[in-house]
């Protein structure tokens, strides 16, 4: 079966083969450079540091001269695959089983990645590098950890180089049961943050000569988890604030805690920006009069405002081009959670389509080929339509 695999699905493959578990790039990128090397790309590998996070390694590969700049991007970190014995293949093995491709990372992403490699390597093997434009591949090793390093860095270095893109799709499964449900044309923001209360440690039987921090975080959270903070527009659905999780820390049954937390997250639409939320938020629990302990509102680094997409040529050729492949108008949907394309927004239009996302970060993960071929078609389609007259 080997020899009969598409492009598209030996690249898959042998990316699943891989094991770059983030932040490593187990292999991935290397694969990736002598892939699109061999094809006539121009590649860079770029490693970026931060303080407290792990350094990570990003490439960026280009072909062709003038003309629109067309970008495909995506990830090749995948988060771990857990316990190995409870899978039916080895999570980094590749194994195509009747028709299906199993491994950490099939769908989420390097699937996607694979699909669009395959188109794009098809399509200048037809065109040649003079189709009258450029297409690169923008590819991080950091989307599932702390998106630090990653794509917020190779956008910047690749702005500094004297790159600039006119449309972006990102790879990232985007349908929730066929390929060819939904088109990602815009995400809600997301801001996390964490509630620290701060009381006096002390023995249990004399409370007078302590102060515990408990009874305030649970009526800090409670403001929190009872705030209804929109309902939604035409373009997005209602935000929400969710606690993710609430600690203490006190292994002691006859010991008052001196500390308590609670971190949570808001999945926010475009009523808000990170700001205003942030003053919200800060507004209604600073109103809360009948707290005894100090406590510390503080948000993380890592928050990003909503974005929508209003090109309408990028969304109708690529819209187009599923409707062809698979006789489905994708829904132009906003749901779900973020990805890179939250950074990409700021440096040109970005659209995000990808495969069916059913068993990302499961046990098992799989697609079968026939979705892996599909996909790199639409993806070979757009590319023809979008270079029709360049």
């Amino acid at each position: 079966m080997t020899d009969k695999l598409s492009s598209a699905a030996e690249i898959a493959r042998d990316l699943l083969r891989c094991p770059s578990v983030t932040p490593d790039e187990g292999g991935a990128l290397a694969y990736l450079e002598d892939r699109l090397g061999a094809a006539g790309f121009t590649v860079d590998r770029v490693t970026f540091s931060d303080e407290d996070t792990p350094d990570v390694e990003n490439l960026f590969a280009t072909v062709g001269t003038g003309g629109a700049h067309f970008v495909f991007a995506g990830h090749t970190d995948v988060v771990p695959a857990g316990d190995a014995a409870a899978w039916q293949h080895d999570p980094f093995a590749g194994t195509i089983e009747n028709g299906t491709l199993y491994g950490r990372g099939a769908v989420d992403m390097k699937g996607g990645i694979a699909a669009f490699a395959g188109a794009a390597l098809g399509f200048l093997a037809d065109r040649g590098p003079g189709f009258g434009g450029r297409i690169s591949f923008l590819i991080t090793g950091d989307e599932e950890g702390p998106a630090v390093n990653g794509t917020v860095k190779l956008l910047d270095w690749a702005q500094a180089a004297g790159h600039r893109f006119d449309a972006c799709i990102v790879g990232e499964p985007t349908n929730p049961d066929r390929l060819g449900d939904a088109i990602k044309v815009g995400r809600r923001g997301s801001l996390s943050g964490v509630v620290t209360v701060t009381g006096v440690q002390g023995h249990v039987a004399y409370p007078h000569l302590a102060k515990n921090p408990i009874a305030d975080l649970l009526k800090l959270s409670t403001a929190l988890d009872r705030l209804v903070l929109d309902t939604g527009n035409e373009r997005f659905q209602p935000s929400n604030l969710e606690i993710t999780t609430i600690d203490v820390g006190n292994t002691a049954t006859n010991v008052i805690p001196r500390q308590a937390q609670a971190k949570f997250n808001v999945r926010f639409n475009d009523h808000w920006t990170v700001d205003s939320l942030k003053a919200h938020l800060e507004a209604e629990l600073a109103g809360l009069n009948d707290l005894s302990c100090d406590w510390t509102l503080e948000f993380a680094r890592d928050s990003s405002d909503s974005f929508l997409t209003h090109d309408s040529g990028l969304i109708d050729a690529l819209s187009d081009a599923v409707e062809a492949e698979t006789g489905l108008r994708p829904e132009l949907s906003t749901g779900g959670g973020t990805s890179d394309a939250r950074f990409i927004k700021n440096y040109c239009p970005v659209v995000e389509f990808g495969l069916v996302g059913q068993t990302m970060h499961k046990v098992d993960e799989h697609v079968p080929v026939s979705d892996l071929d599909r996909l790199a078609a639409i993806y070979r389609r757009f590319l023809d339509s979008y270079f029709a007259s360049r």
